[in-house]
């Protein structure tokens, strides 16, 4: 475990010396992890199930998530569209008859039987996912019409767009910690040999308390048990902006895909949710990318948190920091303000 007066050294340390500092925590980590594996797992440890493996979808529906009878559903008003249908707040009134603040998503209709079974995936996954940082799953209305998915109500809405809204309103401290949130998930994700595929600010969701939740699972992918865990598509559907090199050119998306992503991740949110590469074409980032190119550091941001986004923007995936060791760093970050005093100067 990193000592508090090692996060202040490696910040006064050369970029290249930091370097090694994170990666004697990254093999540290590893030798921890090989351990741990040539043991048994613990009995009753939870693990992730591919709703794919299903030879009938809906079992996995059955299996992980919870039957809502919609007399106990309110829904007030539309508050976005998603790609099966809208997005509506409302209410949803629990056993004890306390109403609690929900998200629902439903399925529009004339909708076909393949539509149903993708919409409904998404819930089967989040149903396993019991974490303060992934979004809860309150359950799903099958047995009538619309079909829905009922989540946790998170009252400030996207990352992304939260953060353009509050241009500037926040401490560095402020960001750093809804980093950290980020991060946790992601271990937890990470943990349960899940790949998420998407990982993106505006597909962060922040409460009223600035805790940052990952959601929307629906690229998301289980990882083979292997050394080098990869997922492999054909798909075209990739944001190609927040993904890490191997994974557009070769298809092959794994954990260390997904801290690419997160490194993306931090810009948009030290930048207050700026489009990462500006205007340039989706093309021009994969070439530029492939050169060398980097995004430069945002303005105002301390040159530790800009020199963690260049490591996990490394090109080689092997080289690129574990979740759980991010989530160190940044917590030692956050415990020890004075190291996010030096700034980049990018005039």
């Amino acid at each position: 475990c990193l000592q508090e007066p090692d996060i202040v050294r490696c910040v006064s340390l050369s970029w290249s010396r930091c370097q090694v500092f994170i990666k004697a925590k990254m093999q540290s980590d590893d030798k921890r992890r090989a351990h741990f594996q040539n043991v048994l797992p613990f009995p009753g440890i939870k693990t992730y199930v591919d709703p794919d493996t299903y030879e009938d979808p809906t079992q996995a529906v059955h299996e992980f998530t919870k039957e809502i009878d919609p007399s106990r559903i309110r829904i007030e008003r539309v508050i976005g569209a998603g790609e099966f249908g809208e997005v509506c707040s409302g209410c949803l009134r629990t056993p004890g008859q306390k109403e609690i603040p929900v998200a629902i998503k439903t399925l529009k209709g004339g909708y076909v039987e393949p539509q149903r079974r993708d919409f409904l995936r998404e819930a089967s996954i989040m149903g396993q996912f019991d974490n303060p940082n992934i979004i809860r799953l309150e359950g799903v209305v099958t047995k009538s019409r619309p079909v829905m998915i009922v989540v946790e109500y998170m009252e400030n809405g996207s990352l992304d767009s939260f953060l353009r809204q509050h241009d500037g309103h926040f401490t560095v401290v402020q960001l750093v910690g809804m980093l950290h949130g980020v991060a946790s998930g992601m271990t937890y994700l990470s943990d349960l040999g899940y790949v998420h595929r998407d990982l993106a600010a505006r597909n962060i969701l922040v409460d009223e308390g600035l805790v940052c939740k990952v959601s929307d699972f629906g690229l998301s992918r289980v990882l083979e048990d292997h050394p080098e865990p990869a997922y492999n598509t054909m798909g075209d559907k990739i944001p190609v902006r927040w993904t890490a090199p191997e994974a557009i050119t070769y298809r092959k998306f794994s954990s260390a895909s997904d801290v690419w992503s997160f490194g993306i991740v931090m810009w948009e949110v030290m930048s207050y949710g700026e489009r990462p590469y500006w205007e340039m074409s989706n093309q021009d980032v994969i070439l530029s990318i492939e050169e060398g190119y980097r995004l430069p550091v945002p303005m105002d941001c301390p040159g530790v948190l800009h020199q963690l986004m260049l490591h996990c923007w490394q090109k080689e995936r092997g080289q690129r920091p574990h979740f759980n060791s991010l989530v160190s760093f940044l917590d030692k970050l956050i415990r020890n303000p004075t190291s996010l005093l030096t700034l980049v100067d990018n005039r």
